[in-house]
């Protein structure tokens, strides 16, 4: 298996780990909410996930972040084959991507849309038994 094709491995094993699933359109909708530079295409996500290319460094770098483990780790694996990193504090296992999504919108939002959101949030959570 050629180093591509150990990436890719990896990067579908972190997806999971992150509670993802490991197709092209949830990463790169999750990828281009954070990414600065040029947004990444569902065929370059694509070609990450089957094997067939790696992202540049900055590029990695976000994905190990968003998928909580290392850069490093992601790019070339751990000394133990088939290992993944242990996944950084963040996210529950109990969150999916869209209220991850939902979440990311949310911090977008300006302060006054913000309250809003929180006063409906508060007022459907009162409703609860």
């Amino acid at each position: 298996m050629d180093e591509k094709q150990q990436f890719s491995e990896r990067l579908k094993a972190a997806m999971a780990v992150a509670g993802l699933e490991a197709r092209p359109a949830v990463l790169e909708k999750l990828f281009n909410l954070h990414y600065r530079g040029t947004p990444v295409t569902y065929q370059g996500v694509r070609r990450w996930l089957t094997g067939l290319s790696l992202p540049e460094q900055d590029k990695l770098e976000l994905l190990a972040d968003l998928l909580g483990t290392d850069a490093d780790v992601l790019r070339y694996g751990n000394k133990k084959r088939g290992q993944v990193a242990e996944r950084k504090a963040g996210w529950t296992e109990t969150t999916n991507i869209d209220d991850r999504l939902a979440i990311e919108l949310f911090l977008r939002l300006p302060q006054r849309s913000r309250q809003a959101v929180r006063q409906v949030i508060q007022a459907l959570a009162d409703k609860l038994p």
